[in-house]
């Protein structure tokens, strides 16, 4: 079981990677390059050398991505894949059946897009602003969105708030500092004072839209968008990018319910509703709401 997590650990960068260049390749006539992994390369730096054509990067953008790999591999409070990830392993399923179980989990957008989210909140901003690095400007945006007057019709500022982080998630703070690096060298200052306007203002326009005094923080997504996309990652690999992160803590849960767990994961249902009498189908008239 080892063996087989540390293989999937290795090779699911590969595998994102070349998955995206043939898709690039089919339904975009895209050139086809397929780099062989170098062994001098971690994860992160394999990664960047295989997605781009020329096999170039900084080390700069590869520290980066490897914070960013090892600040989603897990985090406290639980999350939907991971609790998958256990239930699965539970039932004693082979390593990858629930290593896929879990990936199906982060597939789903409401656990894996939130990055994804982010990018279009921010299109969204400057689609719709005059100019969207005056804060009062985006203040009264971000009012919008609370109030579901914004073309985000969720009422959700993506990337603040997050159920396990309520006062500050420490990965979006270390990604924000290491971030800043990336932003300097690319000119992109602008933008990051966008996202910086986001996290200052969104907690009070919240408790004043919302009357509600709950903390609000940023979370690790609000960033990690952004980082992709001053490394150049298309958005269609964002959400494979959480997953190569999260296949070690995967490993991880997986270990843990097959040393600790001893028992199948199994819910608990209780029926809230009324009690009602059968009503046989010669006895269902035609404005009976037990008819077909």
């Amino acid at each position: 079981m080892l063996r087989q997590s540390l293989e999937l650990i290795a090779k699911f960068p590969a595998i994102v990677a070349f998955a995206y260049i043939a898709m690039r390749h089919k339904f975009y006539g895209e050139p086809l390059f397929i780099d062989s992994l170098q062994k001098k390369f971690d994860i992160a730096s394999s990664f960047l050398y295989m997605l781009r054509p020329e096999g170039k990067f900084s080390s700069l953008e590869a520290q980066l991505l490897d914070l960013a790999l090892i600040l989603h591999a897990e985090h406290g409070g639980g999350n939907n894949s991971s609790f998958t990830m256990h239930v699965v392993t539970s039932s004693h399923a082979d390593t990858y059946s629930s290593f896929s179980a879990a990936l199906d989990s982060l597939k789903g957008p409401l656990h894996g897009a939130a990055n994804e989210n982010v990018m279009d909140m921010r299109r969204n901003i400057k689609d719709n602003l005059r100019d969207w690095t005056d804060q009062e400007e985006v203040a009264a945006y971000i009012e919008k969105i609370l109030m579901k007057q914004a073309p985000n019709p969720t009422g959700l500022v993506y990337g603040m708030g997050y159920a396990a982080y309520a006062k500050s998630d420490p990965r979006a703070v270390n990604l924000k500092q290491k971030a800043k690096e990336l932003v300097i060298s690319k000119n992109r200052l602008d933008e990051y004072d966008l996202y910086q306007t986001i996290e200052e203002m969104t907690p009070q326009i919240f408790e004043r839209v919302k009357k509600s005094d709950k903390p609000i923080a940023a979370n690790v997504d609000l960033h990690s968008g952004f980082v992709y996309d001053m490394l150049a990652f298309p958005q269609e690999i964002y959400t494979p990018l959480f997953a190569m992160g999260r296949m070690a803590g995967w490993a991880a849960n997986r270990i843990d319910e097959l040393i600790n767990g001893g028992r199948i994961v199994r819910p608990a249902y209780k029926n809230v509703g009324e009690v009602q009498d059968y009503i046989s189908m010669e006895q269902r008239g035609e404005n009976s709401k037990f008819k077909n």
